[in-house]
C-alpha cells in the first residue's frame, strides 16, 4: 500500500484510483479536486479526482447531517480531504467503467483546503477558445486528455534515457548562452551586462557542441536538449522545442539507424504498448520527391506521383508537349474515387497548385463512362489507352497532371496528394497492403547544397557540417554542386520528420572547402567557426548523429494534431505565453545596464 506523507501530516492513504473490494470496511483517507456533484435528493455524490483517478464519496443526511450540510457548499475544482469507510456501492449502481466502479467511500471526516472560484471554462469539454485555454494553462493541464499526454511524455523520455544508456551512451548538458552561427534560422539573443554591446544566443540546437564532444573522446553522447529558433509558427513548430540529441564516433549511417531504431521501438512501448516493425524502410530523397511528391511522404495511403511523359513526347497538346520540350516532365496522380469532387474544392485545389509553382491545374474525371475535361479532345486514342493502363482508370477516379521542370511538377502534385487524402478522409483509411498504422521510414542521399536565389549562392541543405557522400567527392572537387548528394538521413512517421541527421566533417581540410563553397569568407570562418575549425585540427575521429523531435514523437503517439498539446506551457502561434504575457516590456533601468537604448516606433 502506497502511503504519502506531507510536513509529517498524512493526507492521504491511497490515491483516488486504488481502492477496491478488497478494501471495504478500512477507514481510509482521500485528497484530491472536486470532479463533480450530484444532488440525489439530499445525498450529496461526490466524484473527487487526483492524477490518478477517481473516487466517489457519498454524503447521507441520516448518516452525518452535519457533513452533508457542509458537502451541499463544495463547488467543482474545490480541493478536499475525505476521511471515512470505504463501502460496497449499491447493488445496480456499480460503475464498469470505473477502476473504483464497485466502491465508494463514506465519510466521517470532511476538510475542505482551498475553494475554487468560478471557472473561466469547464474541465468536462474541449475550450473551443485557445487563447483561453492558452492563458488559463493550468487548468488546461488538469482536463484528462491532456494530463495524460504529460504522463505519455514523461514514460517517453524515461525510455530514452533507459534505453541510450543500455547502449553506453551518456548524458552531457551543453551550454544554453551560446554564440550566434549562421546554421539556417534566426537564432533568439540575449546581451551580456559584463561585456556590453556583445551577444550570446540561445541554441538553434547543440550541433557544434555534440561535435566537440566527440573531439574530447565521449565516443556515445546523447542530451534531452533543449533548442530555440525565432521562426514564424505552425502546428509542429515552436520557438522552443526539445530534440533527442544523439552524437556518436567511429559510426556509420547503418549503426544510427540501428541505433533509432530500437530506441524508438522502446519509446513506443513504454509510452503505450506499441509494437513497431523494425527496421524501417528506406527510400532516397530523390525517390520519394518522384513517387510521393515530398522528402517526408506518408505512405498510408496509395495515389503515387507516375511520369507519363512517355505518352506525350509526341503528342499534338502543346501543354504537355511544351514541357517535354524544355526538358521538363508530365507527371500524375489517380485520386481514386473523386470524380464527384466539388467545384469549391477543384477551386482550392487550383491555388494549391499555382502557389506552388503551376500555371493551372489539368484534370480528367471518370463518369457515366466518359472521360470529362477540356483537355481530353486533345488526346489521342492511343494515348487514352496508354493513360487508362498506367493509371489503372477507373469509373469514378479523377486524374491531376503537372506539366513542368521536375521538381515543380513533383511539388505540386505531392501538395494535391496530400490535400485530396484530407478531403477524402484517406488517412488510415485507405491503405496499400500491408499497411500499418505507424509508417516508419528512412530518406537517404539529401542534396548536399540548396540554391538560394535571394542570396544568389549555394546553401547548406542540412547545415554546414554534412559530409558529402564519399562516391560525390570528384562532384564536390569539380564544385557540380546540384549532383551532389550527402550522408544525411531523416526518419519519417505518416508523413512527419521526426529525426534528422547525418555523417559529420570531421578533417579540417574539408570543413574549410565546404565553408569556401557555402561562400563564407576565411574571415568569417575563423569568427563563427574558429574553434570547430582548431578541435578538428588536434585529433577528430569519424563521427556522425540524429536529433528526433521528442515534441513531435509524442505528438504522434498521443493522436494530436499540435506539438502544443503535449508541451506543460507552449507558446501560441503568435509566440506569446499568455499565461505569463510574455514576451513583455522590462523596466528602462535594466536597458541602461545593458546598454541596450531601444528605437520605438522607428524601424531599426
Amino acid at each position: 500500500m502506497t502511503r504519502y506523507f506531507w510536513a509529517h501530516r498524512m493526507f492521504r492513504t491511497h490515491d483516488c484510483n486504488s481502492l477496491r473490494k478488497s478494501d471495504i470496511g478500512r477507514q481510509e483517507t482521500l485528497a484530491g479536486w472536486v470532479n463533480a456533484t450530484r444532488d440525489h435528493g439530499g445525498v450529496i455524490f461526490i466524484d473527487l479526482r487526483d492524477r490518478k483517478g477517481l473516487t466517489q464519496i457519498v454524503f447521507r443526511p441520516e448518516e452525518n447531517a452535519e457533513l452533508t450540510k457542509q458537502a451541499h457548499t463544495l463547488r467543482g475544482e474545490d480541493v478536499i480531504q475525505v476521511s471515512g469507510r470505504v463501502a460496497a456501492r449499491l447493488p445496480g449502481t456499480e460503475n464498469p467503467n470505473l477502476a473504483t466502479g464497485d466502491i465508494e467511500i463514506i465519510p466521517s471526516e470532511l476538510r475542505i483546503l482551498n475553494r475554487a472560484e468560478p471557472l473561466p471554462f469547464p474541465l468536462d469539454a474541449e475550450p473551443q477558445n485557445e487563447d483561453l485555454r492558452m492563458t488559463h494553462r493550468y487548468l488546461d493541464l488538469r482536463r484528462p486528455r491532456l494530463a495524460r499526454n504529460l504522463r505519455i511524455r514523461h514514460r517517453a523520455v524515461k525510455a530514452t534515457r533507459d534505453y541510450l544508456d543500455s547502449q553506453g551512451f551518456v548524458e552531457v548538458e551543453t551550454p544554453i548562452l551560446s554564440k550566434s552561427t549562421p546554421e539556417g534560422a534566426r537564432d533568439f539573443l540575449v546581451p551580456s551586462r559584463m561585456m556590453p554591446g556583445k551577444f550570446y544566443a540561445l541554441p538553434q540546437a547543440p550541433q557544434q557542441y555534440k561535435q566537440l564532444l566527440m573531439v574530447a573522446g565521449v565516443e556515445k553522447y546523447f542530451q534531452i536538449a533543449k533548442c530555440f529558433r525565432d521562426e514564424d509558427l505552425r502546428a509542429d513548430r515552436q520557438p522552443e522545442f526539445t530534440q533527442i540529441d544523439i552524437e556518436a564516433s567511429f559510426v556509420t549511417p547503418d549503426d544510427i539507424f540501428a541505433l533509432t531504431q530500437g530506441m524508438l521501438a522502446a519509446i513506443f512501448k513504454a509510452a503505450r504498448n506499441i509494437e513497431i516493425k523494425t527496421p524501417f524502410d528506406r527510400v532516397t530523397y530523390r525517390e520519394a520527391l518522384d513517387r510521393y511528391g515530398s522528402d517526408k511522404p506518408d505512405r498510408r495511403f496509395a495515389m503515387e506521383l507516375v511520369d507519363v511523359g512517355e505518352i506525350f513526347r509526341n503528342s499534338s497538346f502543346k501543354v504537355f508537349r511544351g514541357a517535354l520540350d524544355a526538358g521538363g516532365v508530365v507527371k500524375a496522380i489517380n485520386a481514386k474515387g473523386f470524380a464527384g469532387i466539388t467545384i469549391g474544392q477543384f477551386d482550392e485545389l487550383t491555388e494549391i497548385a499555382k502557389l506552388h509553382g503551376a500555371k493551372g491545374l489539368a484534370f480528367i474525371k471518370i463518369e457515366g463512362g466518359e472521360w470529362k475535361s477540356p483537355i481530353v479532345k486533345f488526346f489521342s486514342d492511343a494515348e487514352k489507352t496508354a493513360l487508362q493502363s498506367m493509371l489503372n482508370i477507373e469509373e469514378g477516379d479523377c486524374v491531376f497532371f503537372a506539366a513542368d521542370k521536375w521538381e515543380i511538377a513533383c511539388e505540386v502534385l505531392g501538395r494535391l496528394r496530400l490535400r485530396i487524402a484530407e478531403m477524402q478522409d484517406l488517412h488510415g483509411r485507405a491503405r496499400p497492403p500491408g499497411g500499418s498504422d505507424w509508417d516508419f521510414l528512412w530518406v537517404t542521399d539529401f542534396p548536399l547544397f540548396e540554391w538560394s536565389a535571394d542570396e544568389n549562392k549555394w546553401n547548406a541543405m542540412h547545415h554546414p557540417f554534412t559530409r558529402p557522400k564519399a562516391e560525390d567527392m570528384p562532384l564536390f572537387e569539380a564544385k557540380k554542386f546540384p549532383e551532389v548528394r550527402a550522408e544525411a538521413y531523416d526518419v519519417v512517421l505518416n508523413g512527419v520528420e521526426i529525426g534528422g541527421g547525418s555523417m559529420r566533417i570531421y578533417e579540417p581540410e574539408l570543413q574549410e572547402k565546404m565553408f569556401e563553397a557555402l561562400g563564407i569568407s576565411a574571415e568569417a570562418r575563423e569568427s563563427q567557426f574558429g574553434h570547430l575549425l582548431r578541435a578538428l585540427r588536434l585529433g577528430a575521429p569519424p563521427h556522425g548523429g540524429i536529433a528526433p523531435g521528442l515534441d513531435r514523437i509524442v505528438m504522434l503517439i498521443c493522436g494530436e494534431q499540435t506539438i502544443r498539446d503535449v508541451m506543460a506551457f507552449p507558446k501560441n502561434n503568435r509566440g506569446m505565453d499568455l499565461m505569463t504575457q510574455s514576451p513583455a516590456e522590462v523596466d528602462p533601468k535594466q536597458l541602461r545596464d545593458l546598454g541596450i537604448k531601444l528605437a520605438g516606433d522607428k524601424k531599426l
